[in-house]
């Protein structure tokens, strides 16, 4: 069997090299940086160390799943802790909510901040929040949607159809619940997907049921990037060789597809397939063949970004949750200010404490997280000047918050042009958004149509952005070549 050439270590790119490694097939992993994760990566900074990628991982059997593809055991190499609170959210009149896991203590926490009759609703949302999880997720998730076959699951479309999938995502949580703040708690997922609640589609309340039934875990030690650390190592351990600090520069095709990979050092490896896992609209800028052009990516409209803080504390936050959602008064105008590329004003901020994360910084120390949500590098903003306003206003709301004055604190700061430096285009680390246009079949396809041998994974393929979605992407790609006889 041909060789494979894997083109980025990031999730999506690790869990498909684990499974061709583990089958036996040849595997290169070509890698620019000199550690694994890309998305999911990490800095230091004097004796702080920080996640610069995602910091909320939900259903921790997809990735079970791929270690247990190479005959490894998660738990005794990336033992995982349920956080509790999943999620504290807190809301601009002075009330907060921990989402807990359990159904019993979910529905007392809402009890307590909304009432009995709320509750009751509750209870029968979230049961309509694992009916439409388990009718979407063996269709239109955990499903090849490189050919529109794999859309045409009548069944399926007619169940999610009549549950209200095809709804707005707001209104279809507001037809079951009542109060403001729960319904909050049920939308602000859509973020994740790039649109505003009242854009996105009712399916991705399924974020909502992976965020607040399923659960949110963390590394027991070090970090969100520990994640990739120990796929790469299981990786290595199948038989794949990963080559750290090279980049690909050009896929070379013959008249039977792919051929070869062409390195920055000039070497060539040899392939029968080549699966591209990093940044598509760059790839296509250069890296790919003019053949393997897809119409997809003719008008990509991409997710807002994030202006991110990462801050080094010198004490801790006595009763500070791992993850904590500050909403803003301004609900709608948030979500308007980024289709118009302008800055919110009065974001919600995502504010991350892993306190958990021992070795993250000194003794008595801890590091702390801000995300406030910003437009892309397609809106018309002087990114020199606005990203040191947008720092000033986090610190005097971090201040207001109770979080006391930070400005002097040790930090980093990523804002879309630092994103942008960092390989990702229109400068959000989000991808395409999950307009109904940029969904299943509709998002690029994971292989190149008229380039055999041509595959793709991450988070521009289906199923889409976010750590399950992306290590699904992987698995696809390996699925879809080992289907093949090259």
């Amino acid at each position: 069997m041909s060789p494979i050439v894997v083109v980025g270590a990031g999730l999506g790119g690790l869990a498909a090299a684990i499974r061709l490694a583990a089958a036996g097939r040849d595997v290169t992993v070509v890698e620019a940086e000199q550690v694994p994760g890309g998305c999911c990566g990490t800095a230091n900074l004097g004796e702080y160390r920080f996640d610069t990628g995602p910091s909320v991982l939900t259903m921790p059997d997809v990735l079970a799943d791929v270690f247990a593809a190479a005959g490894e055991d998660m738990e005794s190499l990336l033992p995982l802790r349920r956080l509790d609170p999943y999620y504290r959210l807190r809301y601009h009149d002075g009330s907060h909510l921990d989402v807990v896991p359990g159904e019993d203590a979910m529905i007392e926490q809402v009890r307590g901040l909304c009432g009995a009759a709320e509750a009751d609703r509750y209870r029968r949302f979230r049961k309509r929040l694992g009916e439409l999880f388990a009718a979407e997720w063996p269709c239109f998730i955990d499903r090849d949607m490189t050919r529109l076959r794999g859309l045409a699951q009548p069944r399926a479309l007619a169940r999610v159809t009549a549950m209200g999938g095809f709804r707005r995502l707001e209104s279809f949580v507001e037809s079951h619940l009542t109060d403001a703040r729960l319904v909050k708690a049920h939308t602000f997922q859509a973020l994740y997907v790039g649109l505003a609640p009242r854009q996105a589609l009712g399916i991705y309340a399924v974020i909502a049921h992976m965020d607040t039934v399923g659960g949110v875990f963390f590394p027991r030690h070090g970090g969100m990037h520990a994640i990739p650390q120990a796929m790469a190592a299981v990786a290595e351990k199948a038989g794949a060789q990963i080559r750290y600090g090279v980049r690909a520069v050009k896929v070379e095709t013959g008249p039977g597809g792919v051929c070869a990979v062409r390195l920055d050092t000039g070497e060539h490896l040899a392939a029968g397939h080549v699966v591209v896992a990093c940044d598509l609209p760059r790839a296509h800028a250069g890296l790919l063949p003019e053949a393997a052009g897809d119409w997809r990516l003719r008008r990509p409209r991409y997710s807002p970004s994030c202006l991110v803080l990462h801050l080094g504390l010198d004490r801790r936050i006595p009763g500070q949750a791992h993850h904590t959602l500050h909403f803003g008064r301004q609900w709608d105008a948030t979500f308007s200010a980024l289709r118009e590329g302008r800055p919110q004003p009065d974001p919600n901020l995502l504010i991350t404490y892993p306190e958990s994360d021992a070795g993250a910084a000194p003794a008595g120390h801890a590091t702390l997280t801000v995300l406030e949500p910003t437009t892309n590098l397609h809106g018309a903003n002087d990114w020199d000047r606005l990203t040191p306003q947008l720092e000033n206003r986090l610190f005097r709301r971090l201040a207001d918050l109770g979080y006391g004055d930070l400005a002097t604190a040790p930090r980093l700061t990523f804002d879309p042009p630092a994103w942008a430096r960092r390989g990702h285009s229109a400068g959000t680390p989000f991808a395409m958004d999950h307009r109904f246009t940029q969904t299943a079949w509709f998002r690029p396809a994971g292989a190149a149509r008229r380039v055999p041998g041509l595959h793709f994974a991450g988070m521009y393929t289906a199923p889409g952005v976010g750590v399950p979605p992306v290590l699904i992407s992987g698995k696809l790609a390996a699925e879809r070549v080992l289907g093949t006889s090259r």
